[in-house]
């Protein structure tokens, strides 16, 4: 299950994929499923950085997000604006990706 998959940040996160000289979206190698834990791990992006990340448009927290070959992935941090949080979908984050 070799493929890759594509990383886009929001806010406060382009500023850390411009300082790393990061193409956005970043396209990074997955050998296989991996989760959003591991999936920090490997950007080398501390927990407390990320609140959401989106797989495919919906909202996961990393701990619950589930990353494979093929998915188009969204980072965003903590501070997020109030409105923006509803109409990203930040309510309903939590359950894992199916």
């Amino acid at each position: 299950m070799n493929g890759t998959i594509e990383i886009r940040a929001f806010m406060d996160l382009t500023a850390v994929f411009r300082k790393r000289g990061w193409d956005t979206p970043k396209i990074l190698p997955l050998q296989r499923q991996t989760s959003g834990m591991e999936l920090l791990g490997l950007l080398d992006l501390p927990r407390e950085c990320v609140e959401v990340i989106f797989v495919n448009g919906k909202a996961y927290t990393p701990d619950n997000a589930v990353i494979a070959c093929g998915d188009r992935v969204a980072l965003a941090p903590p501070r997020v604006p109030g409105p923006y949080r509803v109409l990203l979908g930040f309510k309903n984050m939590g359950e894992t990706k199916a």
